[in-house]
């Protein structure tokens, strides 16, 4: 989404440093908040001299009519926190389209560029696919072994992760697969011995030290080079798809540093997990692979079409499950979501996933570490557990959107924001401190889910498979729990109560923090835990009537593991309200299809508890705390208002500031373009009639007259601008005058002053208006902008309207 033309100094005037350097609170990014004005402010003068977050206000063309044989560069480009024109820019690339089928006519050259214009989405689909996919596989394996550094080294080769280091070592037995002479802890090469108290205290300072350096480097990174790479990205790429423009956002730089940052991120054992911001990293690769392909990068509606199946490739690699990508982008992220753009989001999720299993960064031949297979089937009378993990996940989705938005809210209202490094470090200390001493805590999140959603067998060493084998028979089926099972238990629920907590406090910190294996590893520990519980009533009580008749003695009834899954499916489900497209991703990870139902259960009843609660999902809920211009097609808007009623300018305000159609001099737009901050002016026939002839933005003028005045002889500030489409005769004596119909919209979307609001905001969603124009009896009235319906809808339900910071 970088453009040169957004970065030309002759448009100082218009836009003031909206580069990554200026200091907006965007995703938790420093920036200058001091430029919040809104969009439009038809009823106040400029105050500072810099442009303002004012694109949203007025509306370019619906149909870029009266085009001249040479563009003018720059009409019809968008300036920073802009939204786009979803019609005008369709419409521009249904023109490209047809000039294109058309020259295909004249000649075997011309017929080949429509071919390769055809193919070329297909190509690109291609490239993001395997640009994300290697760099999914890098920060797998790079996570992989920083978080094993923290515990030790391997002798025969330090790039080597634990694992990895003890594959190839003669000396290492089934019980004991973890330890080999190869791998050394930091006590074993300090001190010289492996156990005890000295021994302890060294390998816990050691952890304590590289969580610390870890995430002291990704903060520092963030800070000082990419401010736009902190937290999940999604929030932010929503917005960019409904075609807000945050310029930067996507590009080389917050690649770089997002993919650096959330390997040291991850490595560090915050509570957090990388699979949102792998959404962050696949969309940066569609965007800067876009400038490769003048269809898209010309076209920004083209453009959101590729950052939705980039989104879908983002999510494929992160669990493997192409299909639930695909899913996701449609159901979470997507605002605008042909058909094509369907195929297209499929086939990028299959290379992204093609490529991941052939790097294989995990050696299981396996596309995510936690990846499982169950075998036994689930009772109809399971349901009720499941249904209660759905509750349980509901409960948590909300409670953790509420405390985790209060936290955030507070962070930026208080001092507390202003030392983000500072917050960093105490967050991780903390989190060390306490994970390092609970086995389930000190491992990854992503190991920890893998070991809960575990079937056990007879040859499992973990002590949740410490089950009491009958030495008569040789299954595994029911048995009597163990003490280290009871242990377990225990670490767990403490581990549950500490990532319960740590995660509000965590997510939205200025480092690269996805939420998805947080939640999956609060829902799996609560469903492993109910799944043993179940499992040992099954087993001592067999007799009652809840497991007669399907759970006899001996019998493989309960499967721990399936608890977990549900579990962790629930308590996603009710932090980010997915439904479709989290019943595949999860099914797709553990590949049986028994299960879809205890999974589709668990996630409709935490979806239902957890809106029943509160309706926004953690995501949406992110978009409202920063401010975003983010029109939800979900919401229903139900008040019984009118167009006049929110329309402005509004009672006792200054009239509609206006252009007529001739009449205007070069001096008199451009002093009007230098004392006011609306983006945009309704055209009319004159003052006095106020019957509208079209739309015209102040960019389009801007660059206009600029481009008049260097390249047109004649054009001096007393020149007559003309919107007419014929320019009367004028005095040989007079100065050149100035046509610029061409860059005015003849068709601009209008509305009465008696529509329903609930019709103007319909409207606004499924054209993706940035703004219409109320008329009566053809007369102009005013103007609605999406910023202005933002306002009314957070003023109806008791909200602070002035909470819509961009526009």
């Amino acid at each position: 989404m970088d453009n040169p033309e957004y970065r030309r100094g002759s448009f100082n005037s218009m836009q003031s440093g909206t580069s990554d350097e200026d200091m907006v609170e965007i995703a938790g990014a420093t920036l200058d908040s001091s430029v919040t004005d809104d969009v439009l402010p038809l009823d106040r003068d400029v105050s500072r001299g810099h442009s303002t977050f004012n694109g949203e206000g007025l509306n370019g063309a619906s149909k870029m009519m009266d085009f001249l044989e040479e563009p003018i560069p720059g009409v019809g480009t968008y300036e920073d926190f802009n939204t786009i024109d979803w019609v005008r820019e369709k419409s521009k690339d249904r023109d490209r389209h047809r000039e294109i089928a058309n020259k295909s006519k004249e000649s075997t050259w011309a017929l080949l560029q429509s071919v390769s214009d055809a193919f070329s989405g297909w190509l690109l689909m291609l490239l993001i696919g395997l640009m994300a996919g290697s760099l999914a596989g890098l920060i797998d394996i790079s996570a992989h072994w920083m978080t094993d550094l923290k515990e030790g080294v391997c002798l025969s080769g330090f790039w080597f992760n634990h694992e990895h280091c003890c594959w190839t070592s003669n000396e290492t037995t089934f019980i004991e697969r973890d330890k080999c002479p190869q791998w050394r802890s930091w006590a074993e090469l300090i001190v010289g011995q492996p156990d005890g108290a000295f021994a302890y205290i060294v390998n816990y300072l050691m952890y304590v030290i590289w969580a610390l350096l870890f995430s002291f480097l990704a903060v520092s990174l963030v800070r000082s080079f990419a401010p736009y790479a902190c937290g999940s990205g999604i929030p932010e790429i929503k917005t960019i798809l409904s075609g807000f423009i945050i310029r930067g956002y996507l590009g080389k730089w917050t690649l770089v540093i997002k993919t650096v940052t959330l390997v040291l991120a991850v490595s560090s054992g915050l509570s957090l997990g990388k699979e949102g911001p792998l959404v962050h990293v696949a969309c940066c690769c569609g965007n800067i692979l876009c400038h490769l392909f003048t269809k898209y990068s010309k076209n920004e509606a083209k453009r959101r079409e590729v950052l939705s199946a980039a989104a879908a490739a983002g999510v494929s690699v992160a669990f493997g499950a192409p299909i639930g990508g695909v899913l996701f982008s449609l159901e979470e992220v997507s605002y605008y979501f042909p058909l094509k753009t369907l195929w297209r989001s499929f086939f990028a999720a299959l290379v992204a996933a093609f490529t991941l299993r052939s790097i294989n960064p995990f050696g299981n031949s396996r596309l995510v570490l936690f990846y499982v297979e169950f075998h036994a089937p689930w009772h109809l009378l399971e349901l009720i557990p499941f249904i209660m993990l759905g509750i349980f996940g509901g409960l948590w989705g909300a409670f953790f959107i509420r405390t985790n938005i209060a936290w955030c809210r507070r962070r930026k209202t208080t001092k507390l924001g202003r030392y983000p490094v500072l917050e960093v470090l105490v967050v991780t200390a903390i989190t060390a401190i306490i994970a390092f001493p609970n086995d389930y805590t000190r491992i990854s999140t992503s190991e920890l889910i893998s070991e809960l959603f575990n079937d056990c067998g007879l040859l499992d060493s973990s002590k949740l498979c410490d089950y009491i084998n009958d030495n008569t028979t040789k299954t595994t089926d029911d048995r009597a729990a163990g003490p280290n099972v009871y242990t377990a238990m225990w670490q767990l629920a403490l581990a549950l109560i500490f990532k319960i907590f740590i995660t509000i406090i965590t997510f939205g910190m200025k480092v690269p923090s996805g939420l998805f294996i947080p939640s999956l590893a609060v829902g799996a520990i609560a469903g492993r835990l109910l799944g043993i519980g179940m499992e040992q009533l099954a087993y001592y009580h067999h007799d009652w009537v809840i497991f007669k008749g399907w759970c006899s003695p001996g019998a493989d009834c309960i499967t721990p593991g399936l608890y977990a899954m549900v579990g962790a499916a629930a308590c996603l489900g009710g932090v980010t309200r997915m439904t479709v497209s989290l019943v595949v991703i999860m099914f797709e990870l553990t590949g049986g299809l028994e299960y879809i139902v205890p999974l589709m259960a668990a996630a409709m009843t935490s979806k239902w508890v957890a809106d029943a609660i509160g309706r926004e999902g953690i995501y949406d809920a992110h978009i409202r705390l920063n401010g975003y211009p983010f029109l939800e097609a979900k919401e229903e808007f139900t008040h019984k208002t009118l167009a006049m009623d929110v329309m402005r300018p509004r009672r006792n305000d200054p009239p509609l500031t206006v252009l007529t159609q001739d009449g205007l001099k070069v001096e008199d737009v451009e002093t009007l373009i230098s004392e006011t901050t609306y983006s945009g002016f309704p055209v009319v026939v004159s003052r006095e009639s106020q019957r509208l002839v079209g739309f015209v933005l102040k960019r389009d003028l801007v660059i206009s007259i600029e481009n008049a005045r260097k390249r047109q002889d004649g054009i001096v500030s007393s020149s007559d601008i003309y919107f007419t489409e014929h320019i009367p005769p004028q005095p040989p004596s007079s100065p050149a005058t100035l046509k610029l119909r061409k860059v005015m919209d003849l068709s601009p979307f209008t509305v009465t002053d008696h529509t329903a609001m609930e019709i103007v905001v319909d409207i606004f969603r499924k054209l993706g208006l940035r703004q219409c124009l109320v008329t009566h009896n053809g007369r102009l009235l005013g103007i609605i902008t999406k910023k202005d319906i933002l306002k009314h809808m957070a003023q109806v339900v008791n909200q602070d309207p002035d909470s819509i910071l961009f526009n």
